[in-house]
């Protein structure tokens, strides 16, 4: 079991120059401790091995059962000479024409079990991130000083917050509602809500519109998350009012499931396409900034403030086969992972009222320690569907090894602490959009995962220009990629997520073809000063 200190980090922090007191004039320095993602590729869980293998033990009857009649059929055609074979194809067969007619119609019969038993493939058509207007757009400093006019925080919840934003991995680009800091009057109100989910919903949704040539009418399936704001009538009532969508239009509202909803309503999204065909289906994913604004002191319900930032973004989504052709990506696995059967997991993220009865927020100090718990659940179920076999291998015979060998000698600390072989995810992916939550939780999913500067690029570069955008940062990571035109045909995308419950998941794309600079795109204005570098502008 790893110690109490292997569990923090320390950090020299550099504070400036002192401008007053006895040590006016000097360098100050300090040392920041701070909590660190479990290394849990140290402590993999044979259960979540099993669970990723049980996928493909669900197709075993087909890799074992069609080699052996491959065999066996070589091996009868092998024995017989050519004359021997044209015999018992055409000389025996003419005169039993009813075998010849029974076994191709088995034969048909099978092939169509099989083709209509297949799940049908899901397509993402495209996708839109929503880029609001620039009188929106506040630096740290500005962010600092409009909170401080506010009249809202007084002088240490202002500090606290300015130490989280300078070593947040936010830039001085990002977006908020003008309401949440600009007024004295309380801001999470239900008109400031819908005014907001106005503003990034049908922004987001006119340019997919726009971009795909698909009527609103033509939709047939609709899911939309928001974790904090649900109002009634809901989100999604609220888009169908506003573009006159049909009657019978099949649509969902997700509320409450933190940053990783985006994936679950794709995944919601796939399951309803499955039961019907030939249907369109759009997925909006966002967070309302300003209703979920707290406006006390507590210092663990301040930091949503520090992070949280504008976004949305919308997808359309088919099951439509002859939509293969104008496709970008074809949806390959989803993999979620639920920890909230643990009390601190289902607490870690946890919306309530202060002292004061002020709404907000509250992350536990143990949000680290749980995100890695989930994230490794979820990356060992992943594994065995997406990595290469030759990896699968190394990783589960170490894994199954450093078992055997910690129950024979237990209380051996250097057989228990022997490092399993780590798998190479690069060899899987060639592309992983990381929900953009914190510079902290980046870094140490790099450094367990070792993947290199090139790999957390996307999720980085977007945290520093967007900001944490909750449920739809991952699609403004792929904005970014796409903005770089580095998507070619064949590639593999990994978007990962977490968000409260504790929830870990992961979806995986396949790209359809090679992604050219989009027409629309939120990086199009300064896709050409990424990347730049964090420390710097930290």
């Amino acid at each position: 079991m790893a110690s109490e200190r292997d569990l923090f980090s320390t950090e020299i922090v550099n504070r400036g120059i002192e401008s007053s007191g006895p040590n006016a004039g000097s360098l100050t320095f300090s040392v920041r401790v701070r909590r660190r993602l479990p290394d849990f590729l140290q402590s993999v869980n044979l259960k979540y091995v099993k669970l990723g293998y049980h996928y493909l033990i669900n197709h075993g009857i087909y890799l074992f059962t069609i080699p052996v009649l491959l065999l066996v059929f070589s091996a009868e055609v092998g024995s017989l000479s050519k004359e021997e074979l044209w015999k018992k194809l055409w000389e025996d067969a003419r005169y039993d024409l009813a075998t010849v007619l029974a076994f191709f119609g088995v034969f048909v019969f099978t092939l169509s079990v099989y083709f209509m038993s297949r799940p049908r493939p899901i397509y993402l058509i495209d996708f839109a991130c929503y880029k609001p207007s620039d009188d929106l757009k506040v630096s740290r400093e500005q962010f600092i000083e409009l909170a401080r006019k506010s009249g809202k925080f007084d002088e240490g919840s202002l500090e606290f917050q300015r130490r989280i934003l300078m070593s947040s991995g936010i830039g001085d680009e990002t977006y908020i509602p003008k309401a949440v800091i600009a007024s004295s009057e309380n801001c999470a109100t239900m008109k400031e809500g819908r005014a907001e989910a106005s503003m990034v919903m049908f922004g987001a949704l006119d340019e997919l519109f726009e971009k795909t040539r698909v009527r609103p009418k033509d939709v047939g399936v609709l899911v939309v998350n928001c974790s904090i704001f649900n109002p009634t009538p809901s989100l999604s009532a609220m888009i169908i009012n506003h573009y006159k969508m049909r009657g019978n239009i099949l649509s969902y509202n997700l509320g409450g499931m933190g940053c990783s909803a985006g994936i679950i309503a794709v995944d919601l999204a796939r399951d309803v396409l499955q039961s019907n065909p030939n249907n369109y289906a759009v997925v909006v994913s966002t967070e309302m900034v300003g209703f979920n604004w707290y406006q006390g002191k507590e210092r663990s319900m301040l930091i949503p403030n520090c992070f949280f930032r504008m976004g949305c973004s919308a997808l359309l989504i088919s099951n439509r086969r002859r939509d293969y052709s104008r496709a970008k990506y074809r949806l390959e696995h989803i993999v979620r992972t639920h920890k909230g059967a643990d009390d601190r997991s289902f607490r870690c993220v946890y919306q309530e009222e202060d002292e004061q009865r002020l709404k907000g927020l509250k992350v536990s100090k143990d949000l680290i320690e749980i995100g890695g718990d989930a994230l490794k659940a979820n990356i060992t179920t992943l594994g065995p569907l997406v990595l290469p076999f030759s990896e699968q291998l190394l990783f589960l015979a170490t894994l199954v090894g450093r078992y055997l060998s910690g129950g024979k000698s237990a209380g051996n600390n250097a057989s228990s602490s022997k490092k399993p072989y780590i798998p190479d995810y690069k060899l899987a992916f060639e592309h992983f959009c990381v929900h953009a939550a914190s510079k902290t939780i980046l870094d140490e999913l790099q450094r367990n995962l070792e993947l290199s500067e090139k790999n957390m690029e996307a999720s980085t570069m977007t945290l520093h220009r967007f900001g944490n955008t909750s449920s739809s940062s991952i699609w403004y990571e792929l904005s970014y990629l796409e903005a770089k035109e580095r998507v070619r045909r064949g590639d593999r995308v990994w978007q990962l997520a977490f968000g409260s419950g504790f929830k870990c998941n992961s979806v995986v794309w396949r790209s359809m073809r090679r992604q050219k600079k989009p027409s629309r795109n939120p990086w199009l204005d300064c896709i050409d000063r990424y990347p730049v570098s964090l420390t710097q502008s930290t």
